[in-house]
This record gives structure tokens, sequence and C-alpha cells, in this order.
């Protein structure tokens, strides 16, 4: 195993069964029990199923009764466009994979089912759905591997592709910088989303660099030039009106939105934003 993926396998598997996440069940609570009925005690019931409110009005003991729901099916989507590939702390693309791992060994330290998909202009990986570490070990090897320079994101591909593939209804986390035109208006009336939004400080608030030779990741287009307060102040209105745009798209759809800078530990974020 490469010295990378060790490195946040460890990190994040500390996490969430260590020193961050150790106190709670999970990272996201999965659906759990759903009350049934109270009746009488018999005889070999778990005494901590004993409701006493009731029993102190009726004067006989009875018990809650619940039905068990099915696990969650967590399920992981990483927009590993060009514009990844930046950081001024940490790569963005490396907080992804952290984040991803995270999300993993919670949902197996929960017994909940763990799928996850790699994505650009199109599909390069996937998962299948399990229990087991596996699968976790094999999404951030594939992550930290994948070659993102010259590729776009394409979300309108993305949500046509995990619409035909989700058949089971999932709580989807799309990991990405979230930057272009999206809609997830498909996609949440079926799932539940967490968009998982991981920037770098500089993008939202750069400094005037001067005379400089540029090159877009996404493309791979090269531009030179001057580039000044007044150009940036253009950059940064541009970034505000996308992000503007998707909170409220968010806001509108129900869908819980987690931020995440590139010099900040992804596990505490995720914490506070799933609790």
């Amino acid at each position: 195993m490469k010295k990378e993926v060790r490195k946040i396998l460890l990190k994040t598997k500390k996490s969430v069964y260590g020193e961050m996440l150790g106190n709670n069940d999970s990272l996201f609570q999965g659906e759990g029990f759903t009350f049934a009925e109270l009746r009488e005690y018999i005889y070999g019931d778990d005494v901590r199923k004993i409701d006493w409110k009731t029993t102190a009005k009726l004067g006989k003991p009875f018990v809650k009764i619940y039905h068990e729901e099915r696990e969650l099916n967590v399920v992981a989507l990483s927009m590993l466009s060009g514009s990844t590939y930046f950081g001024t702390t940490r790569q963005k693309y490396e907080v992804m994979a952290e984040v991803v791992a995270t999300l993993g060994f919670s949902a197996v330290k929960n017994s909940d089912l763990f799928s996850s998909y790699l994505f650009a202009d199109r599909l390069y990986a996937q998962s299948k759905p399990s229990k087991r570490e596996f699968g976790i070990w094999k999404s951030v090897d594939e992550m930290l591997s994948f070659d993102m320079l010259g590729k776009e994101a394409n979300f309108s591909a993305m949500v046509q592709m995990l619409h035909k593939r989700l058949r089971r209804k999932a709580l989807l986390f799309i990991v990405s910088d979230f930057v272009g035109d999206i809609d997830l208006t498909l996609l949440a009336k079926r799932h539940d989303i967490v968009a998982v939004m991981v920037r770098d400080r500089f993008e939202e608030s750069p400094e005037s660099l001067g005379y400089l030779r540029l090159i877009d990741m996404e493309t791979k287009a090269s531009f030179e030039g001057d580039i000044s307060q007044e150009t940036l102040k253009g950059y940064t209105n541009a970034l505000r009106e996308n992000d503007a745009k998707f909170t409220k798209q968010c806001k509108k759809l129900g869908i819980r939105l987690i931020k995440i800078y590139t010099d900040e530990k992804s596990s505490v974020k995720l914490m506070k934003g799933m609790r």
C-alpha cells in the first residue's frame, strides 16, 4: 500500500474509532429503531425496555416494543476534476480522499453499507456496496492515483449516472469544490443528499499576483498576463455568485451543505456538519 494512502487511512480510522468520534455510534446515525407498541412485561424481557411512566400509572410493568429498520445505504461520490489539483496547505483532492475515508469507516463502524464513485467528465471507478474496509482502501487508493489534470467536471452526466445506478434510497455524499452549473433536483427526489464542498481559502480570497503565466487545470489552456486587483475582483464576484446560487438550491431541495477548507480537520467539520 502506498505511503500516502496508508497515512490517510490510519488518520481517518483513528478519528472515527478513537479520539474524534469515539463517543458517538457513528458520524451519522442509522435509521435505527421505530416505536411499535406497549405490551405487558413477560419474564425474560430486557428490563431496560420497561416504560416506567406507564408502569407507574397501571400498577404493573409494561415494556416498549420497537421494530428495527434497515441499515443505511451510504454512497460517496468524488468529483475529481482538474480544479481539485490545487491547495496552499494541502491539495483539495487529498482532503476529499480524507472525507471519503471518514465516511467509509463511519459506515462500517455503524454496520451500514458503503459504496463510492469516482467521477470527473465521466465515471472512472466505483466500488460495490459493502460493510468491509477493503472498499474504503480501494477508494482512497484510486483517488490518490487518479490523474485529474485536463479533466472538466460534468455535473449533468454525474446526476444522470447516479439516477440510473442508485435504485435504492441512499444517504448520498457528493464531495466536490462545486464550481460550475449544478442541478441536483433529480437526485434529491429519491435520495438524502449531503454536499461536502472542499475549498482552499486562497481560492475565495486571492491576493494580487502581478504578471504571471497560469494554466487551467481542467482544460490545460494557458494564460499569461497581469493578475491585478481588478481581475481578481471579477473572479471573486463570479465565485460568490456561483456559491450563492448553489447554496440557494441546497436550501430549496433540503440538501445539507458542509464546507471544508484545506487547512481544517475534515473529520471535525464533518462531525459538526452532520450533528
